[in-house]
């Protein structure tokens, strides 16, 4: 599983011009499913999102976690993340087919709900406009 996370002071997420989706500070998070990840590692990959301390403390170091800065997450399918780049035309065969991927990305949803956060998602499988103030910027990659 993999996670591209951006600390942001707001992000939205559009379909079909209707804005579905949208969280201030916090992060937003593209979430890619491998073929082979498994329930575990989607609620690893929560753990990990809900206790990322990428937000900075008093002196300016990377040192409060999300839930300590009121953070809101914004969470979007994103399968492009496994994309092959071997050739001038990108390949999806890692990532998962929606059947396994699909529910996998609700369980992290889940989990981060869970976990005490107000989670907001795009909508699995549609074209969505996805927008963000990034914040610093801060861009993490989570490979799980």
């Amino acid at each position: 599983m993999r996670a591209v996370i951006t600390r942001v002071l707001s992000a939205s997420v559009s379909i079909d011009g209707v804005k579905k989706a949208e969280i201030g500070n916090g992060f937003l998070v593209l979430l890619g499913v491998h073929v082979d990840d498994t329930e575990a590692q989607a609620k690893k990959m929560a753990d990990k999102i809900c206790g990322l301390r990428i937000f900075e403390d008093e002196n300016g170091k990377m040192n409060i976690s999300p839930k300590d800065a009121g953070a809101s997450l914004l969470i979007v399918s994103q399968f492009t993340l496994y994309a092959d780049c071997s050739s001038r035309r990108p390949g999806f065969t890692d990532a998962a087919r929606p059947d396994i991927s699909e529910p996998l990305y609700e369980l992290v949803v889940k989990e981060c709900r869970e976990r005490g956060f107000e989670v907001q998602t795009g909508e699995f499988g549609a074209d969505m406009k996805v927008e963000s103030i990034n914040d610093g910027p801060v861009t993490i990659v989570l490979d799980i």
